[in-house]
């Protein structure tokens, strides 16, 4: 069985990519406006359950990088695992944004994470904290979206 965080850590990812494709670039906001908003509004994107959103402000050819997983490459195996989670458990998180690198037609977020993951059928809830880095690349239509993301988890396994 995998850890359930593993699995809530896709949606930190999945959100915040939401967040940033929200932030299409006009060359008006600064490189700490794409990232501060991009931070504020992941909670939202997760607490939607909406797989289709999440993956529509991914590039098609994402990689997540989740302990406890096989590396996960594209949407079509990504989708899967998303509502495999968002099915079996409720989740809250809180993100630090502790870096936000805007480079050209990519950005590089370093964040840390606490988590509380409840299972929706029962069961005891979970609380982690970890850190992650997400990779974003800027599209020919000026939307920021999840290129890469690796993440893990504090605790001691």
């Amino acid at each position: 069985m995998h850890h359930p965080f593993a699995r809530a850590a896709a949606l930190i990812v999945a959100g915040s990519a939401l967040a940033l494709g929200a932030c299409a670039s006009t060359g008006t906001k600064s490189d700490a406006a794409i990232g501060h908003a991009a931070h504020a509004s992941y909670v939202d994107a997760i607490a939607t359950g909406d797989v289709d959103a999440m993956l529509a402000v991914m590039t098609d050819d994402v990689v997540f990088m989740a302990p406890g997983f096989e590396r996960l490459v594209g949407k079509d195996e990504i989708r899967p695992w998303l509502a495999g989670y968002i099915e079996a458990y409720d989740a809250r998180w809180e993100k630090d944004e502790l870096e936000f690198v805007v480079a050209g037609d990519w950005a590089f977020e370093q964040y840390a994470y606490r988590s509380t993951v409840t299972p929706r059928a029962g069961g005891e809830t979970a609380r982690d904290a970890g850190k992650g880095l997400i990779v974003w690349r800027r599209g020919s239509d000026g939307v920021w979206r999840v290129a890469r993301d690796a993440w893990n988890s504090d605790a001691g396994h």
